[in-house]
């Protein structure tokens, strides 16, 4: 977009100046925020720091170094990470959550990446279960793969390869013509 303005030293002369923004520079662009936790709790008893990295697991966090995870800094993953950390320091143990961007745009890439392809992981296992299983699903099972795919979604933050596939699936079977006849 341009813009003209109009300076003259004297009432002959007139000299048009130009100004052009310029396209936005990658460091202009406004840097992914991440929230993170920092956490170190006791190895006994075990009950606590398993029912932590069962949580941390379920959150679908990356984990970016020893007793650091990371998610999106969103509000919502912000305050999953506070609750952990609460769980944490009750087991006796230290903990903090912050709040950051990266400073290299390949170490955010990165990590988004790592969590697509956990994700992606997560999708496909889904998917060879129902391709194994989809003749003699019953109702249960069906059931079953609906919850295991919201479980999924619901940590599946940057849309990964899957995700559609694997919705999909779960509605073929259950719209099969073989399904409707036995179902009669």
């Amino acid at each position: 977009m341009s813009r003209e303005s109009r300076y003259g030293a004297d009432n002959r002369t007139d000299i048009i100046v130009t100004m052009v923004s310029q396209p936005k520079r990658r460091s202009d662009v406004q840097k992914r925020e991440w929230a993170l936790l920092s956490y170190r709790i006791p190895r006994q008893p075990s009950t606590p720091r398993i029912a932590v990295w069962r949580r941390l697991k379920e959150l679908g966090v990356v984990q970016i170094g020893d007793g650091m995870v990371a998610l999106p800094g969103d509000a919502r993953c912000r305050e999953q990470l506070e609750w952990v950390s609460v769980s944490v320091e009750e087991a006796g143990g230290e903990a903090l959550v912050w709040q950051a961007t990266l400073a290299r745009r390949s170490n955010d890439a990165d990590l988004v990446q790592r969590m697509r392809d956990a994700r992606t992981d997560e999708y496909h296992a889904l998917l060879d279960e129902i391709d194994a299983d989809q003749e003699g699903a019953g109702p249960r099972t069906v059931a079953r793969w609906r919850r295991e795919w919201r479980k999924i979604d619901r940590r599946d933050y940057f849309r990964a390869p899957g995700r559609d596939e694997a919705k999909q699936a779960i509605a073929d079977v259950v719209e099969s013509p073989d399904r409707i006849e036995a179902d009669k």
